[in-house]
């Protein structure tokens, strides 16, 4: 989940999951040693986080110059894309930490015709995400966490099935398009209907990211979700 840009990261505020956020669904298995499942976790947890911190600041440490040209290529490569064109309702992000800037894709999407839609965050009983529409110039509040948001008076909000195409930020991925998010789960327990799934057309999932984030492997866990793409401002792994 992204905050506006200039504000302190809500997300650590929020209550995290131990395990982060990551895609990618296998069903590998293989022989060798067991180590004991807490010895595991405890290395995959610190490993994760000094990834996360790793990658997040090479993000931050991009000029505002290189921000703006990679927010421009990736709006050039998914408005150009059959999987866009094609999609009629598309849920983006506000960016923060140095995401890449969707602002570009929104706007072109809108005048597309193309009916756009931001994350807010569902108060259930485990946070997760439902979606509300959103026009340029839309005023937005922000929530308990200080997280902008479209206001879901004016428009009821959507739930992920009910999209077409979820652009989704992350922290890290490789070229299988697996996905290391904040830590939060929140797309995980949002997307979490897909596992009853056992082949999907719609929401589609597709990553954004810098190239700086693109790692050679990461780790996969049962629960996540798989994208189907990632796309930076020179690539789309698929």
């Amino acid at each position: 989940m992204s905050t506006s840009s200039g504000k302190p990261d809500a997300l650590s505020v929020i209550p995290l999951e131990p395990t982060g956020s990551r895609t990618k669904v296998r069903n590998d298995t293989g022989g060798g040693h067991r180590l004991s499942r807490t010895t595991v976790q405890s290395d995959s947890m610190h490993n994760l986080k000094q990834l996360r911190q790793q990658i997040r600041a090479q993000r931050r440490a991009l000029t505002a110059q290189q921000q703006k040209l990679h927010s421009n290529n990736v709006a050039k490569q998914l408005t150009h894309s059959t999987l866009f064109l094609r999609s009629k309702r598309i849920a983006f992000y506000l960016s923060a930490d140095g995401e890449i800037d969707l602002t570009p894709t929104l706007n072109r999407a809108h005048s597309m015709g193309k009916e756009c839609f931001l994350p807010v965050i569902h108060k259930g009983p485990k946070y997760s995400l439902w979606f509300c529409r959103y026009q340029p110039g839309d005023t937005l509040i922000p929530n308990r966490f200080g997280i902008n948001e479209p206001d879901h008076r004016k428009y009821p909000p959507v739930k992920p099935w009910g999209l077409d195409l979820i652009l989704m930020p992350l922290v890290a991925f490789d070229t299988e398009c697996n996905r290391l998010g904040m830590g939060g789960g929140y797309y995980d327990r949002t997307l979490n209907f897909l596992h009853t799934r056992n082949h999907w057309q719609s929401p589609c999932l597709i990553g954004i990211a810098h190239d700086c984030q693109k790692v050679d492997q990461l780790p996969v866990q049962s629960w996540d979700i798989p994208l189907q793409g990632v796309v930076t401002e020179s690539s789309f792994y698929r």
